[in-house]
């Protein structure tokens, strides 16, 4: 046995019976810092030269292999040794080197391993190349090798998609060659470097294996599925063009190729965008009011209403682990309840996210139907999903105040109504907050959590901890008309419907959305959503508008005419036979010229960049404001909120951030010239004022 030896103290290097074992300690993850490549540069010459050692078993110490980059150095200048530098000095040694992978080796991580000549799992291993969901592609050999393993379409798939695998399907793709039924990667790695010494196993360099083969057909296929796919996001299509270099030129050739396309990534606004989409989720329930703020124990939750929001929330929880009592008005209501959560846990049984053993024993030990307020007594949580009125949620708190055990949070999922007025309702103010869920709730991210004014501080660390709970990004949010998102989504959905009647179609704005990124357009949502919540919006705020306000009434006389959307099978588009894909409608520019003819409007040509630029500039506009009045605490919950719960294209960043990319002071111009025609609705934030009059960006706000 050869002296142990620490480099940088990172890396670990030790030797036991010609098995040289090298360990990466670098804790939580084993990320691939500077401190760690420059260990694992200096481990692999040692091995090259050390006499004692014939193979190399490369682990991770902890609960995992190498979980990838280091996000510490994530906009910093690269130092040496660079990455693929050093897994082609890996993948040059003369002697053996096996990876043993547990926990996660994804990105670098997984390039690594790679480089290896050999990669063995534990059960428990997960692989993949996520790069893409950051704006990159994998640059350290990961679009060369991993096809010349597993052929092109599987690498292309793990590319593209930034899916880990686990083991078992890794094995079958041909990514590791065993897995072990050690538990402990040490054991299971130098059980398996004996087993190549004894059959006098040689190195098995992957770069030098054959190209993988691809016709120019299957590429082209490629392309067009991710071009539809990815709706503007440029990694995906660059992976294809990194395999295709793959198939195409010698290993050196398409590593040079794979470096030129990661850096073009690198350099890109999508790359930008996306980390700052990472790390803003990582920041968005970092508030210093939840600093050192015990939560409450939530174990046991009481739902009000069983309609579709209901359902969902109580599916949401049950499938977290928690116990669910729903009230419904009366026993046939309370039945159909039950046999919508029991048909959405179906569901999530069909899809695997629940095994059957557990689905069985939610329905028969975690969730009940009731139509008694005193079932949720020892409750521990209480959240109301009955219908939009403040009569409506006045009742059911003054009857949740009554029966409710002491310390029991009473939670409203209102989308529009002031939180502070149904606190008051009650004689536990500091109790109440707004936990808003989007539908449907057990598959949507976002969760906003609407504090009050006389809400406890651990009642809003409660609600924070039960998004964590149901895996879901929980964005604080103060008290106002719609909150963040729905108020928002008011001032765009506005804006889209000023320039229908200026003369866009609502066809025109839904194309132009959708080129920009976004999955559905405006009017394809209102019609999926619904357009009978849109317009019992607009009736309850009617009485309140200013007369200064431009309001289009062609949404309203399709609602009068019960074209609802989908579940009429006609509202904005038509959906024949029962399709979700909808077909314009040439009855609906009938009532739109119908409507500018009445107000006098000679309608002008918008072509796509124009309706983009209005759209953005209202849904930026909107978003300042609700900083500056502290109903968002900083720009970054209003990104998150439309990235997690409105379908912002997450290769844009959110709002802000695309506000920041474009530049405030031509954001700025634009809301100045808007306003030239319609000064009460194009009124510029203040904050853009003020920011831009100081040089400065919307994420100088976000620490």
């Amino acid at each position: 046995m050869t002296p142990t030896n620490s480099y940088e103290s990172a890396v670990d290097y030790d030797v036991t019976d010609g098995v040289a074992v090298i360990t990466v300690q670098n804790p939580p993850v084993n990320a691939l810092s500077v401190a760690v490549r420059r260990g694992l540069d200096a481990a692999f010459a040692q091995f090259s030269t050390d006499t004692d050692a014939k193979i190399a078993v490369l682990i991770g110490e902890g609960r995992t292999f190498i979980a990838g980059a280091d996000i510490k150095e994530f906009g910093k200048p690269p130092q040496e040794p660079r990455l693929p530098d050093l897994i082609q000095r890996i993948e040059n040694s003369e002697k053996p080197v096996i990876a043993v992978l547990h926990g996660t080796a994804l990105g670098g991580g997984l390039e690594v391993a790679l480089g290896a000549h050999y990669r063995l799992a534990l059960p428990s291993a997960k692989v993949g190349l996520p790069e893409v969901t950051l704006g990159l592609i994998p640059g350290a050999g990961g679009t060369q090798r991993l096809p010349r393993l597993t052929g092109v379409d599987a690498a292309l798939s793990l590319m593209t998609s930034g899916r880990p695998i686990k083991a078992e399907e890794a094995l079958n793709l041909g990514v590791i060659d065993q897995i072990s039924t050690e538990t402990d990667p040490k054991t299971a790695g130098l059980a398996y470097a004996n087993q190549l010494l004894a059959t006098k196993a040689t190195v098995r360099r992957v770069g030098e294996m054959p190209a993988p083969l691809v016709t120019a057909t299957e590429l082209a296929d490629w392309r067009s599925k991710l071009t539809k796919k990815s709706r503007g996001q440029l990694s995906p299509l660059a992976c294809v063009d990194a395999v295709e270099a793959a198939a195409t030129l010698d290993f050196a050739s398409g590593m040079t190729r794979e470096r030129e396309l990661f850096m073009s990534m690198l350099a890109s606004p999508q790359r930008a965008a996306l980390i700052h989409a990472f790390f803003a989720e990582r920041k968005v329930s970092k508030l210093p009011e939840l600093q050192g703020m015990d939560a409450r124990s939530v174990t046991k939750v009481g739902i009000i209403g069983g309609g579709t929001m209901g359902a969902g929330i109580a599916v949401s929880c049950l499938l977290s682990g928690l116990d669910v009592t729903l009230i419904e008005r009366n026993e046939d209501a309370a039945s159909t309840a039950k046999a919508t959560v029991t048909r959405l846990l179906g569901d999530s049984l069909k899809r695997g996210k629940i095994s059957e053993a557990k689905h069985n024993a939610i329905l028969a030990e975690s969730f009940r139907t009731n139509i008694d307020y005193a079932a949720l007594s020892q409750a521990d949580l209480v959240i109301e999903a009955v219908f939009e009125s403040m009569e409506v949620k006045h009742d059911v708190f003054r009857q949740l105040d009554a029966v409710c055990k002491p310390g029991a949070i009473l939670a409203s999922n209102t989308s529009y109504l002031d939180i502070n007025e149904i606190a008051a309702a009650t004689n536990r103010p500091q109790d109440v907050i707004g936990l808003h869920f989007f539908s449907p709730a057990h598959v949507m991210k976002l969760l906003e959590v609407v504090v009050p004014d006389a809400t406890a501080p651990d009642v809003v660390a409660t609600g924070f901890a039960l998004a964590k709970t149901l895996n879901k990004i929980a964005v604080r949010a103060g008290v106002c008309d719609g909150f963040i998102g729905n108020r928002i989504l008011a001032t765009y959905r506005a804006a889209a419907d000023h320039m229908v009647l200026d003369g866009a179609s609502p066809y025109d704005i839904d194309r132009a959305l959708k080129a920009f990124g976004f999955a559905m357009g405006p009017f394809e949502v209102s019609d999926l959503a619904g357009l009978d919540i849109g317009w019992a919006t607009r009736k309850r705020k009617a009485p309140t508008l200013d007369p200064r306000a431009r309001v289009a009434k062609f949404a309203d006389r399709l609602c009068e005419l019960s074209r609802f959307g989908q579940k009429t099978s006609r509202g904005f588009y038509i959906y024949a036979d029962g399709s979700r894909r909808g077909s314009p409608d040439a009855e609906v520019l009938q009532f739109i010229e119908a409507e500018r003819g009445e107000l006098g409007i000679t309608p002008q040509k918008m072509d796509d960049e124009t309706i983009v630029r209005r759209y953005m500039a209202a849904m930026i506009n909107e978003g300042a404001k609700v900083v500056a009045e502290g109903i968002a605490q900083r720009p970054l919950d209003v990104d998150m909120t439309f990235l997690s719960g409105y379908g912002f294209p997450r290769h844009r960043g959110g709002p802000m951030h695309y506000a920041d990319e474009i530049g405030l002071p031509a954001i700025l111009t634009d809301l100045e010239r808007y306003a030239q025609d319609d000064a009460y609705f194009w009124q510029p934030s203040q904050l853009i004022r003020d920011l831009v009059a100081k040089g400065q960006t919307l994420s100088s706000l976000n620490d």
